[in-house]
C-alpha cells in the first residue's frame, strides 16, 4: 500500500522531505532500488540531484515531466515510457501541466542521495 512520503531535504544536504501523496518501496538491495512515486495535482518532487547513481523513470500513470539542467532537456512521459537521468544531473519531476501522475524509479548500484540544488537553477 502506498504511504505519505516523509523524506528529508535540505539544501547541499542528501536528505529529502517529499511532499507526495504516495511513496512504496518495491525492493532495495546492495545494488538495485525501485521505489514507486505518486504525485497529486500541484505536487512536486523538488530540483536534486545524485552523486553516483542514475535515476530511470517509467511512467505508470500520466502524462508526467522530467526536467533536467546541465543539459537542459523536457521529458514528457506517458503510461509504459521511460527516461533516465544520469548522477549529477539536478533534475525536477511533476505532472503535466500540474496534474497527477505515478511513476517507478529504478536506480543501480551506488549511493541513494539525494541533494537539494538551490532555487537558481530551477530558473
Amino acid at each position: 500500500m502506498l504511504g505519505r512520503g516523509d523524506m528529508n531535504m535540505k539544501v547541499g544536504q542528501t536528505g529529502m522531505t517529499l511532499d507526495v501523496a504516495g511513496y512504496e518501496t518495491i525492493m532495495e538491495g546492495e545494488d538495485m532500488r525501485a521505489i514507486v512515486l505518486t504525485l497529486d495535482r500541484g505536487q512536486t518532487v523538488p530540483w536534486h540531484y545524485h552523486s553516483t547513481t542514475t535515476d530511470s523513470f517509467v511512467c505508470l500513470k500520466g502524462p508526467m515531466v522530467v526536467e533536467t539542467r546541465a543539459p537542459r532537456r523536457t521529458y514528457v512521459l506517458n503510461a509504459g515510457e521511460r527516461c533516465a537521468v544520469p548522477p549529477m544531473t539536478p533534475h525536477h519531476v511533476h505532472g503535466l501541466d500540474g496534474g497527477p501522475c505515478q511513476f517507478m524509479v529504478l536506480q543501480g548500484a551506488g549511493i541513494y542521495d539525494n541533494v537539494l540544488v538551490v532555487a537558481a537553477a530551477s530558473r
